[in-house]
C-alpha cells in the first residue's frame, strides 16, 4: 500500500488528496508525532475518512473470513439428510466446497510475477501514451471478473437478512425455545421433562417472536410459509456443454437474485463510472478472493507475505513504477472514500493479501475446536503370522482416534438473534447449530487486533511524513507476528506448523499410540506387507468378477448402448431447477 499527497488511484495502496498542509517538513520526527493529536483534531474530517477505510478493510476481511470456513479435517463429514423422496439432500456438500491452495514456490512467484506485471503495465503506459484504452479493457475485465464475485456477495448478504427475518429457532418471554417447522407448517417446543414436541396452535406463521400470534388471514399465513421456503430452500442449476461439461450444484433463490444484481450493477457502473459501484464491486472481488484462496500451510502464508512485504517495499520507496501505473489506472481495484475536502483510496491488495492469511487463522481455530473433542477408542487388533505349519495368532491393544461429527457453524446470526438472551449473545447454546458457532477464536481475533494496530500505524505514518508508505511494510509483520505469537504463548507451534488445508490431514481410523498419560505420540502407520497382500487379493477378487461379468454382461451392455443411442441429449443446457412445493 501507498499514500501520496495527490489525487492518487492505486493498485496496491491508500492515497489522500488535498492534504498537503498537514505536517510541516521541517519538523523533526518525535515534533510531528507528538503534534498528531492536535492535528487530528484540527482535520476532524480527516479522521473520520480514515476511520471508515479501517472499519472497511477490517469489516471485508471479518465477514470473508467466516464465508470461507469449512468442515475441518479434524471433523468427521456430516452425515447426508434425506428428503421427503428418499434422495439426500445436497445441501451439506457446500461444506467441503474448493479452495485454491498455495504451494512453498508461490512465496517466490508471488513477488516476481506481481513484479512482471507491475513493470510490463507501466512501459505499455508510455508507449500508449493515452491510457484510456488500456483502462476500458481493464474496466470491462473486472467488470466481468466481478459477476460471479459480487454475485456472491449479495447472496451471502441476502441469505443473512433472511436470516433474521425467518430464524428456524427463537426463544419466547417463557425461556421456551420454539422450533420452527417448513415442513408442518408450526412451531412447537419441547416438553420440559420428556422432550416431546409440543405444538402451539396460537403460533400459525413462520414469523419469530411476538410476530408468530399475530392475527393474519389463512392466505397471508400461507403466503408467507412459501416465501420462507422460497428463500430458504436449495435449487440446482445444471450446466451441460455436451462432450465439455456436465455439471450440476445447488444454490438459493438468494443467489440467484445476486447474480442477476451483479448483472444490473455491471452495466450501470460500465455506462457511469459510478465511484459507489466501483467500491461494491470491489468489495466482492476483495470478499470472494478470501473465501477461495488458502495459503495451505502457515508456512507457506508467511512465506507468501514476506515475499511481497519486500516486494511492496521496492516498488513503493525505490522505483517509479507503482505510482506511475496507479495513477493512470482507473478500474475496480481500489475502495474510494470521499471526505469533506479530501478523498482516500485503499487498494484491494491490502485487504486480499492480509485476510487470506487472517481467514487461515479462524480455521485453524475451527480445527482445534473439534481436536479438542476427539477421543480416544481402544480397539483389539490381531495380527496373524505363518511360522513354519503353524498360524501364529497375535493381539495387542492399540488407540484410534474417534472424531467429532462436524456441524455446520454458518448462516446462524439470525438464530443467535432470536434465539438467545443477551446475557449468552457471545455464547449461546440453544441449539448444536449456535454451539458451533462459537467456538473459541484467540488466532482469529490476534490477527485482527494485529492488522488492526498495522492499519492505524499505515495512517499514523502517511499523516507524520506526508509521503506514500507501503501498507504491507506494517500490515505483514502486524498479522504474521500477532498469529506466531499467539501459538508460542498457547504451547500451540507444534499443532500450528503441522496444520495444512491440502486434505493430507483428512483421514479416518487413525490408530495411535499414547504415553502414561494419554497423550498421543504418534500415529501408527499400517503394515505395508498386509496392506499390500490385501490389495493383490482385492485385484484378484475384481478380476475375476470382471471376467463372469463379461459374458453375462455383455449382452446387457448391448443393449443398454442401443437403447441409449435412442436417447436425446442435450448439446448445450443452462437450466435453473426449483424445487417442489
Amino acid at each position: 500500500m501507498a499514500a501520496k499527497n495527490s489525487t492518487d488511484f492505486l493498485l496496491d495502496g491508500l492515497s489522500l488528496s488535498n492534504s498537503t498542509v498537514l505536517t510541516a517538513d521541517n519538523l523533526t520526527f518525535f515534533d510531528k508525532v507528538s503534534g498528531m493529536p492536535a492535528t487530528l483534531l484540527e482535520h476532524g474530517g480527516l479522521l473520520f475518512l480514515e476511520a471508515k477505510i479501517v472499519f472497511a478493510a477490517l469489516a471485508c476481511i471479518y465477514i470473508g473470513s467466516y464465508g470461507a470456513l469449512r468442515r475441518p479435517p479434524s471433523a468427521n463429514l456430516p452425515k447426508k439428510k434425506k428428503g421427503k423422496k428418499g434422495k439426500k439432500d445436497d445441501a451439506d456438500d457446500e461444506d467441503d466446497q474448493y479452495v485454491q491452495g498455495m504451494l512453498p514456490s508461490d512465496a517466490i512467484l508471488f513477488p516476481i510475477m506481481a513484479g512482471t506485471i507491475l513493470v510490463g503495465l507501466y512501459y505499455l503506459i508510455k508507449w500508449l501514451e493515452d491510457p484510456d484504452i488500456l483502462n476500458k479493457f481493464f474496466q470491462l475485465y473486472f467488470s466481468a471478473m466481478s459477476l460471479a464475485s459480487l454475485g456472491k456477495l449479495v447472496g451471502d448478504s441476502l441469505n443473512l437478512l433472511v436470516g433474521f427475518v425467518f430464524p428456524t429457532v427463537w426463544t419466547g418471554s417463557d425461556g421456551k425455545l420454539y422450533h420452527i417447522d417448513s415442513e408442518k407448517r408450526g412451531q412447537w417446543h419441547a416438553h420440559p421433562g420428556t422432550n416431546d414436541q409440543v405444538w402451539d396452535d396460537r403460533k400459525k406463521s413462520p414469523l419469530p417472536g411476538r410476530f408468530s400470534e399475530l392475527k393474519l388471514a389463512d392466505s397471508t399465513i400461507k403466503l408467507l410459509w412459501d416465501i420462507r421456503r422460497l428463500f430458504l430452500d436449495q435449487w440446482t442449476v445444471r450446466f451441460v456443454v455436451h462432450g465439455i461439461v456436465n455439471e450440476k450444484f445447488p444454490v438459493k433463490f438468494n443467489n440467484i437474485l445476486g447474480i442477476l444484481f451483479a448483472i444490473g450493477a455491471n452495466i450501470i457502473y460500465y455506462t457511469t463510472k459510478s465511484t459507489f459501484l466501483s467500491n461494491v464491486m470491489g468489495y466482492g472481488l476483495s470478499y470472494t478472493s478470501i473465501i477461495i484462496m488458502s495459503p495451505t500451510t502457515f508456512a507457506t502464508g508467511t512465506g507468501v507475505l514476506v515475499g511481497l512485504f519486500f516486494y511492496d517495499i521496492v516498488m513503493v520507496f525505490y522505483t517509479p513504477y507503482m505510482v506511475t501505473v496507479a495513477t493512470k489506472l482507473d478500474a475496480p481495484i481500489k475502495l474510494t472514500f470521499q471526505g469533506p475536502s479530501r478523498a482516500s483510496m485503499l487498494g484491494l491488495g491490502d485487504i486480499v493479501i492480509p485476510g487470506i492469511f487472517i481467514g487461515l487463522s479462524l480455521r485453524f481455530d475451527h480445527y482445534m475446536y473439534y481436536r479438542r473433542q476427539q477421543q480416544l477408542k481402544e480397539i483389539d487388533l490381531e495380527t496373524e503370522k505363518i511360522s513354519g505349519d503353524e498360524v501364529v495368532t497375535t493381539k495387542r491393544t492399540q488407540r484410534m482416534v474417534v472424531k467429532p461429527d462436524y456441524v455446520n457453524p454458518q448462516g446462524q446470526w439470525g438464530d443467535r438473534f432470536w434465539g438467545t438472551k443477551l446475557t449468552k449473545m457471545f455464547s449461546p447454546d440453544a441449539t448444536p447449530a449456535l454451539r458451533a458457532s462459537a467456538f473459541p477464536k484467540p488466532y482469529f481475533h490476534a490477527a485482527l487486533a494485529g492488522y488492526l494496530l498495522a492499519m492505524v500505524t499505515t495512517l499514523w505514518m502517511l499523516i507524520v511524513f506526508n509521503h506514500a508508505q507501503p501498507a504491507l511494510l506494517y500490515l505483514v509483520p502486524g498479522v504474521v507476528i500477532a498469529v506466531w505469537a499467539t501459538g508460542f504463548i498457547r504451547g500451540e507451534i507444534g499443532e500450528m506448523w503441522k496444520y495444512t488445508e491440502d486434505g493430507s490431514l483428512d483421514k479416518t481410523d487413525v490408530i495411535v499410540e499414547v504415553d502414561g498419560q494419554g497423550n498421543v505420540i504418534k500415529e501408527v502407520e499400517p503394515d505395508k506387507e498386509e496392506d499390500g497382500k490385501e490389495g493383490k487379493d482385492a485385484e484378484a477378487s475384481l478380476a475375476s468378477s470382471d471376467e463372469k461379468g463379461k459374458l453375462s454382461g455383455g449382452t446387457m451392455a448391448a443393449k443398454e448402448e442401443d437403447k441409449n443411442s435412442k436417447k436425446k441429449h442435450p448439446v448445450f443446457l443452462l437450466s435453473i431447477e426449483a424445487p417442489n412445493y
